[in-house]
Parts: structure tokens; sequence; C-alpha cells
């Protein structure tokens, strides 16, 4: 069957470019098999990206390359897959893109300008990661009057998430929290972010809903109160 399988080394790619990997991807199409790959106590800022399947490749040297590595061939010829995604800057893939383009896969590797030209020319094409635009974060909290502490902690992690001032997805705003400033909002009366931003029109700026609905905080409403 035709399908699309990504495979990110997370040890070698930030979880920064986890929105630059899904809009890169967005001319292909949706992905069947969507991972990454690392040593699960180095990479636990991905686990705040829940499209992505994070997979404990363990501590032993290699083991995040061998893992990847076994999991990108049986994704090709076990189920069928006839495009592979390959998320690293790390030459030592070129073995993997270059045996997987033999068999008439094709494979599109997406890492930073630092990617030696061996692995780039492995691959069908090499998608190259631009820095990431970080909107710096807010500052700490502070005695801002009628604002809670969880507000200014949603400001911070908005701020310090968005990307072009696109603000932070919905759906993704649970795990942000958690991992983050570990809160869990279905412990809080509202039970869900979206209840909780709509009653708090004046600080957030919420789409309506939908599967890519994003928030934004507004500045205004957290001017200091002298």
């Amino acid at each position: 069957m035709a399908g699309i399988a990504v495979f990110i080394d997370g040890e070698n790619v930030s979880p920064d470019h986890a929105g630059a990997i899904l809009r890169a991807l967005q001319p292909v199409g949706a992905p069947d098999i969507l991972r990454v790959y690392g040593d699960i106590t180095r990479i636990p800022r991905w686990d705040a990206h829940p499209r992505f399947r994070a997979i404990h490749s363990g501590v032993g040297k290699n083991a995040t390359d061998i893992l990847l590595t076994i999991d990108a061939m049986e994704a090709a010829f076990a189920y069928g897959l006839d495009e592979i995604v390959i998320g690293s800057s790390d030459g030592d893939y070129h073995h993997l893109a270059t045996r997987l383009r033999e068999s008439r896969r094709t494979v599109i590797g997406i890492g930073e300008a630092k990617a030696p030209e061996a692995f780039r020319t492995a691959c069908t094409r090499f998608v190259t990661l631009q820095p990431p635009e970080k909107t710096p974060c807010a500052a700490a909290p502070g005695p801002d009057s009628g604002i809670s502490d969880l507000d200014l902690r949603l400001r911070d992690t908005i701020a310090c998430h968005s990307q072009n001032g696109s603000g932070v997805r919905v759906t993704e705003l649970n795990a942000l929290m958690r991992a983050r400033h570990d809160i869990r909002i279905s412990t809080l009366p509202e039970r869900t972010w979206r209840a909780y931003l709509s009653a708090r029109d004046t600080l957030f700026d919420l789409d309506p809903r939908g599967p890519d609905a994003h928030v934004r905080f507004r500045k205004a409403g957290f001017v200091r109160q002298t």
C-alpha cells in the first residue's frame, strides 16, 4: 500500500523544529507513522508535541540510530510504505537513505544546515530547517492586579512556544502545561483548556473550535496595574 512514515532522531533534532517539520510534510500528505526516537530522559520536550509518538531507544551507544534504522526498514518492506522521511542532521543515516532509494522508495531528509552532503545527496530531496523563530518568553509572574498565577503561566507557555505570533495549538496546550509547569487542567473546575480560556477572553484570543485552533494571549490584558 502507498503511505508515508516519518522517523525523527530526537537526540539530534530539537523539538523546537516540530512545527516546521509538520509544515514541510503538508505538500506530501498526512503521515501514517510519525515517530521520534531517543533516550526518553534526554528528549523530554518532545513529549509536549502529542502528534509525535516518542519511542524510547535506550541508553546504549548508537541505540537511537540503530532502532530508527530497523523501524524505517520494517515500515518500508513489511508495511509497503513508499515514502520515508528521516529527520536528522547526522551523516550516518546516508546508508539508510541509500538503501531505501535502491528499493525505489522516496526518501525525504529533514535536518539543519550542518547536515553532511553525503546524507543530503542520498535522499530524494532534503529540507533544510531554519533556526526556529521564538517569541521571547514573557516575564516571570508578578503582581498583576486581577490576574492569577495560572494566567501568567499560560502567558509564559504561549510566548515561549509561539512562532511568528501564531500562538499555540489548543490541542497541544495540555501537554505543554504539564511539561513546563506540571499543571493539569483536569484538576481544575473548568476541566478543559477551552473552557478556561473562553472564560478569560480579555486575556486570551481563542480560535473557534477545530483541530488546528490556536490560542494567543492579549498583551493589553496583561498590562500591569499600578
